[in-house]
């Protein structure tokens, strides 16, 4: 795919068997940035095809974790502006144009984008909102990857400002592998926590799951986005009170 370049923008990206997303998320990318890098997990699938059919370098490199995996793709970026996205992630027209406007014209910060779910068909405007996530930096700001297994966060070393419009999460395909990705995510959790010498308390076990659900469902008016906002609260009871059961599991 021929790009024209308009703004001096790395897009940074890692990637494993992500064929049915990436595709998306470069088209929505891919005439604003000078420079897409993908770093991919020795993909199975056509991931990298279609990422060089959009004029990205792609380097294959086996997986290291979260955090190391996104801080080698930061190395390879060139450019003086950075923008981390996930796979699964698509600009909105609105945040286009917020993120052009800022590279010409912003200061050497950090910027955060908000995500809003794409779930089972339909666009999320309560649940798990707001999602702000730092993706837009200069790499005058220092950036680097930092956190665990389950949460690691983009820093840097300036102050941070919000961008206008959101990014479109296509973050799962269904309820099977909206589940199956809770259990990981909850099993990766309790690993951290055990590593970190946490200790399961059952009372965290007991109240912790009913305010992630109170939190989602209610104070943040997940009910108005329907059935869909009512799985969203439950799966995120589901996840809060596996990652106690799974630490309880470890310290047997």
């Amino acid at each position: 795919m021929m790009r024209t370049a308009t703004i001096p923008l790395s897009v940074c990206v890692i990637s494993y068997n992500a064929e049915h997303t990436i595709g998306r998320m470069l088209e929505s990318i891919a005439d604003i940035a000078q420079e897409i890098i993908v770093v991919d997990s020795l993909s199975t699938d056509n991931t990298v095809i279609i990422a060089q059919q959009y004029g990205a370098i792609v380097h294959s490199i086996e997986w290291q974790g979260f955090t190391k995996q996104k801080n080698t793709a930061l190395q390879y970026c060139t450019q003086p502006w950075i923008l981390c996205l996930d796979c699964d992630e698509v600009l909105t027209p609105e945040l286009r144009n917020s993120i052009v406007q800022t590279v010409q014209h912003g200061a050497t910060i950090g910027y955060m984008l908000n995500r809003k779910t794409h779930y089972l068909g339909k666009l999320l405007h309560h649940a798990w909102q707001p999602d702000w996530n730092l993706r837009l930096v200069h790499r005058n700001a220092q950036p680097t990857w930092q956190g665990n297994s389950v949460h690691e966060q983009l820093t840097v070393s300036t102050a941070t400002q919000r961008l206008q419009g959101y990014a479109e999460h296509y973050s799962y395909k269904n309820l099977h592998d909206h589940f199956t990705k809770t259990l990981r995510y909850a099993q990766l959790a309790a690993d951290d926590y055990h590593q970190r010498g946490r200790k399961f308390s059952l009372l965290n076990a007991l109240v912790n799951p009913c305010v992630a659900f109170v939190r989602l469902f209610i104070l943040h008016q997940g009910f108005r986005d329907g059935i869909r906002g009512l799985i969203a609260g439950f799966s995120t009871f589901v996840y809060t009170a596996l990652k106690y059961f799974y630490l309880w599991e470890q310290q047997r």
